[in-house]
């Protein structure tokens, strides 16, 4: 992937990409509004998450190990994986001894976040999607471009297209005169979903939360297809980041009163599926959770960052910010776009990459992200923070910058220089450019006036006139 910067400079100049982002982020933050407005304690709520998640994360350790008792004990298997290699040969191992060749899977960044669908399909092991939104992801052969509504930069007559188009060679194919009115988009997903399910042995999932306290794991979702690949499946394999687990039930109760209003605006999801382990003649006989770290320890090491890892995924933030509706989210080159993408990426992933040191830079800092997180993170801060960081690490344009700055403390730390430096500009101003050089400056003073020199420097009219 090229920078941000790159990278959204395109995405603008697409006029159908930003009419679709602008109608959807505004429906979604205009409802939420509303969703949130109804409830006097939000304040409270949101306060009461944002504890739970820092207590939580402080004694990390402790509770992922009662989680893995709780698992253990009610007949799952647990496995832990170091990064994202790991976890992919984890998943891929448990299929093969399946003796299976397909699985459906259930919306799960933490598996878009490791490429699992790609290490599966190289292990010739076919993964379908079976979310709404990443399925038309998946067929139209894309990528998702932000958290809860995967094909927000796709309208309905682009998917009608992609379903008529690709659907026949996933499976059951659209019908014939398919319209793209959403009832007749959602019966064709449905129907070419539905053998998926009634066929598939294996399921794989994420999960929004982890109850330690009983092991149980929780999915929330709107269209009823997770709850399909979590009970119908003979082996159900969960792919969780570590950070996902909360202490208590009493804790979970918090979150599932936020997470809704944050994130679709409604009072409580349709679906929330709760599994603890296995149980005899209900649901899947075979349960395996996989605990992914995949750089969270290194976020959680750093006391600024950390508070990253709060993230519910209910992606507020995407929904609230300029520089999102405007470049949408595959100009991040990640999983996880808009400005909790800008924090997390770079955390998870390091700043060495062109796309990776740019993202703390995709910000205004206009706040809008903190006023509307659930959890209280300061995005702002962390994005400070972490450009920082990028400019410590170096790279072009932070070594031009630095020699700059050490160049400009000699001139100030020697006043004669520094005067002669003003007579020879003022001398000069009449040839002095209009625009600055060099690209990125040329369109800074597109639209600004250079100031202009006076005919003479301050310090010598001083001496003319106050001595």
């Amino acid at each position: 992937m090229p920078s941000f910067p790159e990278a959204a400079h395109e995405a603008v100049g697409d006029t159908t990409l930003r009419a679709n982002l602008r109608h959807a982020t505004h429906t979604i933050r205009d409802k939420r509004a509303r969703a949130v407005a109804e409830l006097d304690d939000w304040a409270a709520l949101r306060e009461a998450g944002k504890r739970i998640k820092d207590e939580t994360l402080r004694h990390l350790d402790t509770h992922l190990l009662r989680l893995e008792a709780g698992v253990t004990d009610a007949g799952g298997t647990v496995h832990w994986a170091a990064d994202a290699a790991e976890a992919n040969r984890i998943v891929a191992d448990l299929v093969r001894a399946t003796g299976e060749t397909e699985v459906v899977k259930v919306k799960s960044m933490a598996t878009q976040e490791i490429g699992l669908n790609e290490h599966l399909e190289a292990e010739g092991i076919a993964a379908y999607e079976t979310d709404l939104a990443e399925l038309i992801v998946q067929l139209g052969e894309d990528r998702p471009s932000h958290i809860l509504v995967p094909a927000i930069h796709r309208n309905r007559g682009e998917i009608r297209d992609i379903f008529a188009e690709k659907m026949g060679s996933w499976g059951r194919a659209a019908p014939e005169g398919l319209s793209d009115t959403p009832a007749e988009l959602a019966e064709a997903a449905r129907l070419h979903l539905r053998e998926k399910f009634l066929r598939a042995k294996v399921g794989i999932s994420g999960a929004n939360f982890m109850v330690a306290e009983t092991g149980t794991l929780v999915v929330v979702e709107s269209e009823g297809n997770g709850r399909m690949c979590l009970t119908l499946p003979e082996t159900l394999i969960s792919v969780v980041g570590i950070e996902k687990v909360v202490p208590t039930w009493r804790d979970l109760e918090v979150f599932l009163q936020t997470l809704p209003r944050s994130s679709t605006a409604e009072r409580m999801n349709p679906y929330t599926s709760m599994w603890t382990g296995t149980a005899d003649e209900d649901g899947p006989r075979a349960f395996h959770l996989v605990l992914l770290d995949n750089g969270r320890t290194d976020a959680l090491a750093d006391e600024v960052g950390r508070q990253a890892l709060r993230c519910i995924r209910c992606s507020a933030c995407l929904n609230v910010c300029p520089v999102y509706e405007r470049a949408g989210g595959h100009a991040y080159g990640s999983v996880y776009p808009g400005p909790i993408g800008a924090i997390l990426t770079p955390q998870l992933r390091g700043t060495t990459s062109e796309i990776d040191a740019s993202l703390p830079y995709a910000s205004s800092l206009c706040g809008a992200c903190y006023e509307v997180c659930p959890v209280a993170i300061d995005i702002p801060e962390v994005l400070v923070h972490l450009r920082e960081r990028v400019a410590e690490e170096g790279g072009k344009g932070h070594r031009l910058e630095k020699a700059a700055i050490k160049a400009a403390s000699w001139v100030l730390d020697h006043p004669n220089v520094l005067a002669a430096g003003e007579r020879v500009a003022s001398a000069t101003r009449k040839v002095h450019p209009k625009r600055l050089p060099g690209p990125g400056a040329r369109q800074w003073s597109d639209h600004r006036d250079l100031p202009e020199l006076p005919a003479e420097p301050f310090r010598d009219w001083w001496r003319k006139n106050r001595t």
